[in-house]
């Protein structure tokens, strides 16, 4: 069967009684942080009082700037930047983003400008190379790659958000941690970093911060924590013993309170809107859907999904959709547009459980058929079915439920139809 096929239409054994359930849209009560009013002048003034006493006249420093979906990436950029200047550093920029953008230097530069990160917009230059140099060996034995560019400056200091990670479970996940050890390592560093299971990559990463450590390198980092909602919480400077240390480790704690799980003890059919790069490195977040795969981490109990529709990508996403296998169900669209050479170059890279993720789901004509086909093969008997829809899982504080699922609303949800009604 060819995509001409998929596009133009199938037939598919479904019973006419499977049909699509109306929703309802629901705001969930999620804790709501005050928000940083102004990210800019907040990333500067952390920087200018963080790095006062270990910033020199005239040091190169390389900032680390990423893929992943940040708020207020520019102006957490461009403070940063700013700060450093004020203190008489020379920063640029240098692309942390291990193999995504094709592990290309051109790719990962294209991706960035179109999350709006440019020379013009930070006020910096921007130095792009997949090219690494090896700056230390771990305790492990294992070499330390650095981006040339990077390694080749006085300092590094990468500038990332602080959030639970898709692979593994510890008291430091993703952050500025992993962008200096793997973001900057491109892809031999992150490769390596991945290469294992849970536990042995949690123990590479933190070796990893500790050899760049010890060569003097790691300036320290500029940390966010973003609520629920998207808001900027918390922006903070952190030193290089910090990074990887107890301040990142407050952090990350601080961040896993924020990013929740569907609140379902069990969900039939989950819709998703759009996955993409800019919003998990695994196009959806499995610490929401509670789909990990990761050989040697177990899922949570909750939630538990039968079946995953996967709606779209994002175009930040240039196709590349690692992650695209937990999904069971995609419209002919979603496939047509991957990029499996970026997308296998991004597998390979992720180690063992990108096997898993990368696999293609079931692919129908159209996001009705998709649905449809979920309902019909979760195996909910004759019971009515619990179905959710959200956007997207980068920032959960609205879902849309089937009439089976309002009676198991959490505590605080308003369902928007009725203003009124809360649970």
């Amino acid at each position: 069967m060819g995509w001409e096929q998929l596009q133009s239409g199938v037939t598919l054994p479904l019973d006419p009684a499977v049909t699509i359930p109306r929703l309802h849209e629901v705001e969930l009560d999620l804790p709501r942080p005050a928000a940083v009013e102004d990210i800019e002048a907040t990333a500067r003034a952390e920087v200018a009082s963080t790095f006062a006493a270990t910033v020199t006249t005239g040091q190169t420093i390389a900032v680390g700037a990423g893929s992943r979906g940040l708020t207020g990436r520019v102006e957490l950029l461009r403070g940063t930047v700013a700060g450093l200047r004020d203190l008489g550093a020379a920063p640029f920029l240098v692309l942390a983003m291990g193999s995504h953008g094709g592990a290309t230097a051109g790719g990962q530069v294209a991706m960035l400008a179109s999350l709006g990160v440019t020379e013009a917009s930070i006020g910096a230059e921007i130095r792009s190379t997949m090219e690494t140099v090896v700056v230390a060996t771990t305790a492990g034995g294992k070499p330390l790659h650095l981006d040339r560019h990077a390694a080749a400056a006085d300092r590094i200091l990468p500038v990332n958000r602080v959030k639970p990670h898709t692979c593994f479970k510890g008291p430091i996940e993703s952050g500025c941690t992993k962008m200096a050890v793997v973001g900057f390592g491109k892809q031999p560093g992150a490769a390596q970093i991945h290469a294992c299971g849970p536990v042995e990559m949690r123990n590479r990463l933190l070796a990893g911060i500790d050899a760049l450590r010890s060569t003097g390198r790691l300036l320290g980092g500029v940390a966010s924590v973003e609520s629920p909602g998207g808001d900027v919480v918390a922006v903070r400077g952190l030193d290089a013993d910090d990074v990887g240390g107890k301040g990142e480790e407050e952090l990350t704690e601080h961040a896993r309170t924020l990013v929740p799980a569907l609140p379902f003890e069990e969900i039939d059919v989950l819709v998703v809107e759009q996955g993409g790069k800019d919003i998990s490195g695994t196009t959806v977040d499995p610490n929401v859907t509670g789909r990990f795969w990761v050989p040697g981490l177990d899922d949570p109990d909750r939630p538990r999904v039968a079946m995953i529709v996967l709606l779209g990508i994002t175009d930040v996403s240039a196709g590349n959709v690692l992650g695209i296998g937990f999904a069971d169900f995609v419209p002919a669209a979603v496939a047509t547009a991957v990029d499996w050479q970026a997308t296998y170059v991004n597998c390979f890279t992720t180690g063992p459980p990108g096997a898993r993720r990368a696999r293609l789901p079931m692919v129908l004509p159209d996001e009705a058929s998709c649905i449809r086909a979920a309902l019909a093969m979760c195996g909910r008997g004759d019971r009515p079915p619990r179905v959710v829809r959200i956007r997207s899982t980068l920032h959960l504080t609205r879902c849309s439920v089937s009439d089976a699922l309002l009676d198991e609303l959490p505590p605080g949800a308003r369902i928007l139809a009725n203003p009124g009604a809360t649970r």
